[in-house]
C-alpha cells in the first residue's frame, strides 16, 4: 500500500478503497473513521452533510471487513463511503426532502437505490442537504439551514442534490447519490466542479415507502443517479446503484453495456439559440478536441432536436399538476425559496388546463422520438451544462429578472429529460477563482455506457478534478 501511504483514506477514490478493502488489504473501519474525520474537519464550513451518525457509520464499515474476514466478497463498492440525499428513504431516518414538516417522517425501509448502494458494500456516512421541495438549483432552507459550495462559497452549490455535490467535492464520501428532474445531480456536479450522471428514466429503482406515489412529471421525468470526482467512480456508483426493483414496476434490467456504437458525436454550442457563455463555448471546442484524439469523428452543428419546446412541456407536467396545491404547501412550510420558486411560474401555471397537460403528454413522445432517431446517427452529444458560468448563490431570489434569468440559462438542464434520455455533466476545469468549468454529454436511452466512455476519454486528457478545501 505504499501508494497510498501519504494519502488521507477519505480522498482515495472509490474503485481504488473498494479494490483494497476486498483483497483485505485495507480495514473499512479505518476509511470511515477517516471519512468521519473529513466531515468534521469540512462539513461545520459548507453544512452540506445535514445528519451522521458515527456509531451506526462504524458498525456499517465494521460488518464490510467482517465478510471480508470470513472470505467472502462484500461487493464492488466495499468500504467506499458515501452520502445519501434526504428526499429519499434511508431506514431509521428522516426523508425531510428539505422541510420542516417532514422532520419526523421516519423511513421504515430503504429506497430501492439505497439498498443498492449498501448492498454493494458501501457505507453511508451521511445524508446531504437539499432546498425545501427539492425545487431549486441553490440549497438553504429552514430545517436544515444553507449549503455553500466548497470551492467558492460566493457561488451556488448548485441544487437539488446541492449537499451531495458540495460534499463530494470536498472530500465528503467518494460518491454522492442525488435526484434529478430538471438538472439537480447535473447542475451541481457542474456548479461544484465534479461530475454527474442521469441515469435513463427507469435505469434505477425509485419508490419512497414512506409517502405517496410520485405525480405524472416525477414519475416520468425524475431519477436517481451518482456525483464522483472521477469518471471511474461515477460509473462504478451508477453500476451499484442500477438494479430494477418490483416496487417501482417501470425499473427496467436492462444490460449495463450495450453493442458497440460508432464513434461519432455532435457538438452544439447553442442550442435552441442559448446564448452560451464564452468560457462554456471554448471547453466544449477543446472537448470536442480530445474526443478526436481519442479517435472520434466529432461533428460541429447549428441544431440539436428540440430542447427549448421540451421545457415548455417540463413546466406544464410539473405545474399543471395541483399548482395550488403546491402553492399551498410551499406557504404552509414558510420557505422563500419555494414559495419563489413557484411565484415565477404563475403566469405560465394560468395557461395549463386539461387539454395543455394532456397536449404535453402527446407532445413528449414526438420529441423523445426526434431524440432517439438523432442518437441513432450520433451516439453521443456534447452541449453546454447551462448557458452561464455557475450561479451567484441565491441569485433567483434576487428579482423576478434574475429569477427569469436563471430558467433562461437552465434550458438544457430542463429540457433534456422530457426525452427520457441519460446525460452527464463533465468537470473540465477551474477558472481563477475556483469557478467551475464543464460540459453536458447525452447518449441514446440506456447508453450510459457510451456516455461514460466519451467522458472518460475527454477527462484522460484534461485535468483531474482536485479536492476542494473550504475556508471556514
Amino acid at each position: 500500500m505504499a501508494d497510498i501511504a501519504d494519502q488521507p483514506l477519505w480522498s482515495l477514490p472509490a474503485t481504488r478503497i473498494a479494490a483494497l478493502v476486498r483483497a483485505g488489504e485495507l480495514s473499512a473501519v479505518e476509511v470511515a473513521k477517516s471519512a468521519l474525520a473529513r466531515i468534521e474537519a469540512v462539513n461545520p464550513a459548507i453544512n452540506a452533510v445535514v445528519e451522521s451518525r458515527p456509531e451506526e457509520v462504524l458498525a456499517a464499515a465494521a460488518a464490510v471487513d467482517a465478510v471480508v474476514a470470513g472470505g467472502g466478497d462484500p461487493g464492488p463498492l466495499a468500504g467506499v463511503p458515501v452520502t445519501i440525499k434526504v428526499n429519499v428513504d434511508q431506514k431509521g431516518y428522516a426523508t425531510t426532502n428539505g422541510l420542516k414538516a417532514q422532520k419526523d417522517l421516519i423511513a421504515k425501509c430503504h429506497n430501492p437505490v439505497v439498498a443498492n448502494l449498501l448492498g454493494a458494500g458501501a457505507v453511508a456516512v451521511g445524508r446531504t442537504n437539499t432546498p425545501a421541495f427539492s425545487y431549486r438549483w441553490f440549497t438553504n432552507n429552514l430545517l436544515h439551514g444553507h449549503t455553500y459550495n466548497p470551492r467558492n462559497k460566493a457561488l451556488t452549490p448548485g441544487g437539488s442534490s446541492g449537499g451531495a455535490g458540495s460534499a463530494t467535492a470536498a472530500g465528503i464520501g467518494a460518491i454522492g447519490h442525488g435526484t434529478d428532474i430538471a438538472g439537480s445531480v447535473r447542475y451541481p456536479a457542474y456548479a461544484c466542479g465534479i461530475h454527474g450522471l442521469r441515469p435513463t428514466i427507469g435505469r434505477l429503482a425509485a419508490y419512497n415507502a414512506s409517502g405517496p406515489d410520485r405525480g405524472v412529471g416525477p414519475q416520468i421525468m425524475a431519477v436517481s443517479g451518482p456525483l464522483a470526482r472521477s469518471i471511474a467512480d461515477l460509473r462504478l456508483g451508477f453500476e451499484a446503484m442500477a438494479k430494477a426493483d418490483p416496487r417501482d414496476p417501470w425499473s427496467v434490467p436492462a444490460p449495463l453495456v450495450g453493442p458497440s456504437v460508432p464513434k461519432r458525436a455532435a457538438l452544439c454550442l447553442c442550442p435552441d439559440g442559448m446564448e452560451t457563455a464564452p468560457e462554456l463555448k471554448k471547453e466544449l471546442l477543446a472537448a470536442a478536441d480530445k474526443l478526436r484524439d481519442a479517435g472520434w469523428q466529432v461533428d460541429e452543428l447549428e441544431e440539436l432536436p428540440p430542447i427549448d419546446e421540451a421545457v415548455a412541456i417540463q413546466l406544464t407536467l410539473w405545474m399543471g399538476d395541483n399548482y395550488a396545491g403546491q402553492v399551498a404547501a410551499a406557504q404552509a412550510e414558510g420557505d422563500p425559496g419555494a414559495i419563489a420558486a413557484l411565484a415565477g411560474q404563475k403566469d405560465f401555471a394560468a395557461t395549463i388546463g386539461a387539454a395543455e397537460f394532456s397536449q404535453a403528454l402527446v407532445n413528449r413522445m414526438g420529441i423523445a422520438r426526434k431524440w432517439a432517431l438523432f442518437l441513432e446517427d450520433y451516439p453521443v452529444v456534447l452541449l453546454p451544462p447551462s448557458a452561464e458560468l455557475p450561479f451567484a448563490d441565491n441569485l433567483d431570489l434576487k428579482s423576478p429578472e434574475d429569477y427569469q434569468r436563471v430558467w433562461k440559462s437552465q434550458m438544457s438542464m430542463v429540457g433534456l429529460p422530457v426525452a427520457g434520455m441519460p446525460a452527464l455533466t463533465l468537470c473540465t476545469g477551474l477558472m481563477a477563482d475556483n469557478t467551475p468549468l464543464g460540459i453536458q454529454i447525452v447518449s441514446g436511452r440506456f447508453r450510459e455506457d457510451v456516455a461514460l466512455d466519451a467522458a472518460e476519454a475527454i477527462e484522460a486528457r484534461g485535468t483531474p478534478v482536485t479536492i476542494a478545501e473550504p475556508v471556514i
